[in-house]
């Protein structure tokens, strides 16, 4: 039986679906976890140990005096544990992506960084402090202020002119100041904005060959002044012509990045101009997303990414099936107090799952402040235009109940 040491994060999506996977396959699961052991969460699998997943150099040696038997891989369930595993492996001679290469893809500024050094499209951006507007400003507008290492687009903001740059600068930093220790030291990227239609792509790299797993169209614009994501269909109604350029783009970032095995999810923007790739990461689709992936490969996101760890098979080409998910948006930051119409979404045809994951009571925030969804709702059908219709449906059908949160 193959032995995986898994990095499970307290606020996780995906945890539930990597254990419930894990038995499927017959795999032994050994969890590391960055929480307290005594507050795990019912998944069915206590973890080992409790360790500060940011922390790689500190939580090394706590992992490697815990373990009692060999392990065959190590994988985290999200970002947060990517450094982590990608160092735990180097210090047990264990396949899989090296820590530079995770570093690289994991830094939207050491990203642009890369695509610049390969003469990839991308636009003029300048990394900056607090202090740094002026240099920002040369840049020209709109522009758009990022956060370095977070992901479901907190800490990104557009600004159309010298105020707003300002604002956003200031709000950037107080999210990343948040959430990273180092954030003093990390500063911002600020780049200009990039019009166009977002897609994204889900691909597992073997040996460095990138077998795409599916492209996603995002059609609600994305234009600003923050970025929250909400539904996701497959397959694209891009030209084929196209999608092969998007594939051959990020092959050759993976490459230069020394990015050679397991799942990663790119994100991209096409415009007259070509494809611009705005990041790549070494996972699969973030939240409960990845089950999207069952709908048109049979299996979801969580086993591939164990498949590929152990060497099983990988599904083959997707079936001739359209799928969507939508990411239920946050309106407002307030308590929720709850979710109405459940029954009735879920009853829309070609609506095949609706899954709630934020509780009453939950402090909740949408992005650039919050990482979070109120849910996730799942849709299969012949087309992909009846896949977006039934989630834009069964969305409309929700009523959600929030109290604002009253300003001091």
């Amino acid at each position: 039986m193959p032995r995986i040491l898994l990095l499970l994060p307290a606020a996780g999506y995906a945890n539930q679906d990597f254990v419930a996977a894990a038995a499927r396959l017959d795999i032994e699961l050994v969890a590391c976890a960055d929480y307290c052991h005594r507050l795990a969460p019912g998944w069915g699998l206590p973890p080992l140990m409790s360790v500060p997943f940011d922390q790689p150099d500190l939580a090394l040696p706590q992992v490697l005096n815990a373990l009692r038997q060999p392990i065959d891989a190590v994988l985290a369930v999200d970002d947060h544990g990517q450094a982590l595993a990608a160092t735990l492996r180097a210090a047990l001679g264990l396949p899989g992506n090296p820590p530079a290469a995770v570093a690289a893809l994991t830094d939207k500024l050491r990203f642009r960084e890369l695509q610049q050094t390969l003469g990839l499209p991308h636009l003029a951006f300048v990394a900056v402090n607090a202090e740094g507007i002026e240099a920002a400003i040369a840049l020209g507008f709109p522009l758009v202020v990022k956060a370095r290492r977070l992901n479901a687009s907190r800490g990104v903001i557009r600004a159309d002119d010298e105020a707003q740059l300002a604002r956003a600068m200031k709000q950037a930093q107080r999210i990343q100041a948040r959430i990273q220790r180092d954030a003093g030291e990390l500063g911002l990227l600020v780049e200009q904005f990039i019009p166009g239609f977002e897609v994204a792509l889900d691909g597992v790299l073997v040996n460095g060959e990138l077998q795409v797993l599916a492209l996603f169209d995002k059609p609600d614009p994305l234009d600003g002044p923050f970025f929250e994501e909400t539904i996701f269909v497959t397959p694209s109604r891009l030209p084929a012509a196209t999608q092969d350029q998007l594939a051959d783009a990020v092959t050759h970032a993976c490459a230069a990045a020394g990015l050679t095995e397991g799942m990663i999810h790119a994100e991209a923007r096409i415009n007259d101009a070509g494809v611009w790739l705005l990041e790549i990461a070494p996972r699969g689709i973030g939240g409960l997303c990845g089950r999207v992936l069952d709908a048109t490969l049979g299996m979801t996101s969580a086993e591939i990414v164990l498949r590929h760890a152990v060497g099983l098979p990988l599904p083959p080409q997707a079936q001739a099936v359209a799928a969507g998910v939508m990411m239920v948006p946050i309106p407002l930051s307030g308590i929720l107090q709850g979710i109405d119409g459940i029954d009735a979404a879920r009853n829309v045809p070609h609506v095949t799952g609706i899954e709630i994951t934020a509780s009453a009571g939950q402090l909740v925030a949408p992005p650039p402040e919050g990482a979070g969804y109120l849910g996730f709702i799942f849709s299969r059908a012949a087309t992909a235009q009846e896949a977006e219709s039934a989630l834009r449906t069964a969305h409309a059908a929700l009523a959600v109940r929030i109290q604002p949160l009253v300003e001091p």
